[in-house]
């Protein structure tokens, strides 16, 4: 009966959840502005203008980064049906595409799709020897993603080398763990922004203007 009660109180708090997410994003959009000048209202007059600055460079950032993760998910999408449609899967589409929408999640995608994969085909070819190129499809598919997809469709549009993607990743990996890896990309974007104002007011400070 416990077990049967903490099930429930999970599921109704889900489905709250389902429910109140869409209601809440809806009149967040439709009074945003009205929310965003309330807040200027509140800062300080001196600081305001830089903070208006940081928040509108760190809201393009953000956005392109967005757009460059579904970029992203999208080539993995095709990366791996194409791959599973060489090997002669049925639902290779099907399944591509799931693993390629799901990447958004670090591993995720690829994980999910490599089980699916393979329970697929053991189900039409009955050998295990196909579950070979199977995974073969799904490795090369995750080593594109980390060594040219998110550097270059997400690293460009926010401005981060490529080598700062891959450090970002790994670093925000070993200290926080999978929630690390998530949140490694956008982090370090609003770090970008910010670091970016230092070296300008870095830039027009008296100090480097110094004369000798």
């Amino acid at each position: 009966m416990g077990s049967v009660s903490h099930s429930g109180a999970l599921l109704a708090a889900w489905i709250m959840n389902l429910v109140l997410i869409p209601v809440i994003t809806f009149y967040l959009l439709r009074d945003w502005d009205d929310l965003v000048i309330k807040v200027h209202d509140l800062l300080p007059r001196r600081l305001a203008p830089t903070a208006a600055k940081l928040t509108a460079e760190t809201d393009v950032v953000l956005a392109a980064f967005m757009r460059g993760q579904f970029y992203v998910m999208l080539a993995l999408g095709v990366i791996y049906s194409l791959g599973l449609w060489l090997v002669g899967l049925k639902l290779a589409l099907l399944i591509g595409m799931m693993a390629g929408l799901v990447s958004f999640v670090p591993y995720l995608g690829s994980i999910v799709g490599i089980v699916v994969a393979c329970i697929a085909a053991l189900l039409q070819f009955h050998q295990p020897m196909y579950l070979i190129p199977v995974s073969i499809v799904f490795i090369v598919g995750q080593s594109i993603e980390g060594m040219v997809l998110t550097p270059l469709l997400v690293g460009d549009k926010v401005g981060l080398h490529p080598v700062a993607v891959m450090f970002a990743v790994l670093a925000g990996g070993q200290l926080f763990g999978f929630l690390g890896v998530l949140l490694a990309l956008p982090v370090a974007s609003v770090i970008m922004v910010i670091l970016r104002h230092i070296h300008e007011i870095y830039r027009d400070s008296s100090f480097y203007n110094l004369e000798h």
